[in-house]
């Protein structure tokens, strides 16, 4: 099983280049600048800030190259990013590793993977798109997380505000922000642990703003599937509770977000035994759950590991067998894994 979790769902498609997230089409915002990052710290909430840059995102068409760096890992993509109205189309081409083509357009996700000829086809739902911080619209954020100016910067040419996001206890990780002064545009991100440590990096090492890039010319592009084997995964929306699990003790600050079954390819229903994935999120880190029958021939009891800011750990229980995932501290996610429960 692949697990595929949306913790900052664009990084994660740098570095694996398996897949982009979304946003449902939305009206851009007014052209107007919006205010500056000292002045937004009197006039707005946490949440009213975050969404400014949730919609510079989205308002704004741009060539560049992105590099995310995670220890000794280090990953590039290219990114044609351009809007018209409502319609959002971006290509995501990878510079290293395995060559990828990802295409996006609003909620449609394609995957080219030309050395095996296969193309996935995938719809995604999700509130934000780069730098997917945005999770949801809660205002508790503010109880989790304050915002901070740190200074300025400049990256990739642009000048930025740099802003902290601080978290209030030590479930969830922090985050160092480069904003463009002008509209918002996220352009460099860190993450940060809780001793305020850079865990991973996310940046533009080169960006064109207002970049000449034609929404048909990539969509001419997203149509070619020729000589391309289709696969399009089913994910069968329901309910946690639905499929017999629960958290007996909820997660301070994580909300369930969203839950499917995953059948196997060329399925037309789910059965009981397909993975199941719940995900939780606090307005900005997301955790995810993945339970799947236990096959003792191939699968650990319990491990763990780390990438960066990513976490995962899996433990047996009962017959199946519990993944998490998310961009928290590890004993986060073990406070997941102890409060699943199994109602049947």
């Amino acid at each position: 099983m692949k697990y595929k979790f949306f913790c900052k769902p664009f990084l994660i498609a740098v570095l694996a280049v398996i897949g982009t997230v979304q946003a449902k089409s939305q009206t851009p915002p007014s052209p107007q600048a919006p205010p500056s990052v000292e002045s937004s710290f009197h006039s707005k909430n946490i949440n009213d800030w975050l969404m400014r840059m949730h919609e510079a995102s989205k308002s704004r068409t741009y060539v560049g190259t992105f590099v995310v760096s995670a220890g000794a890992n280090m990953s590039s993509a290219k990114i044609w990013h351009v809007c018209e109205g409502e319609q959002l189309v971006e290509r995501v081409e990878s510079l290293t590793g395995a060559p990828r083509s990802v295409f996006r357009h609003n909620d449609l996700v394609m995957t080219f993977v030309p050395e095996q000829k296969i193309l996935l086809k995938e719809k995604r739902e999700s509130l934000g798109m780069f730098p997917d911080l945005l999770k949801s619209a809660d205002s508790r954020i503010a109880d989790f997380y304050e915002v901070k100016p740190d200074g300025v910067g400049r990256v990739a040419g642009v000048d930025a505000d740099v802003v902290r996001l601080i978290p209030k206890d030590n479930l969830r990780f922090g985050y160092r922000i480069w904003v463009e002064k002008k509209n918002g545009l996220v352009v460099k991100l860190q993450t940060l642990n809780t001793k305020a440590q850079v865990l991973e990096q996310a940046a533009f090492s080169e960006l064109q703003l207002g970049a000449p890039v034609k929404m048909d010319h990539l969509l001419q592009m997203m149509n070619k599937v020729e000589g391309y084997r289709v696969e399009q995964p089913m994910l069968i929306k329901t309910k946690a509770s639905s499929e017999g699990w629960q958290l007996i003790s909820p997660i301070p600050g994580f909300m369930p977000m969203s839950c499917y079954k995953r059948p196997p390819s060329g399925a037309n229903t789910a059965n009981a035994s397909d993975p199941l994935q719940c995900t939780f999120s606090d307005g900005l880190a997301s955790v995810s759950l993945f339970v799947e029958p236990y096959d003792a021939q191939r699968q650990d009891r319990e491990s763990s590991m780390a990438l960066g800011a990513t976490q995962s750990m899996t433990r047996k229980l009962g017959a199946h067998l519990i993944t998490v995932v998310g961009e928290v501290p590890m004993s986060t996610l073990q406070l997941f894994a102890n409060a699943l429960e199994s109602k049947k």
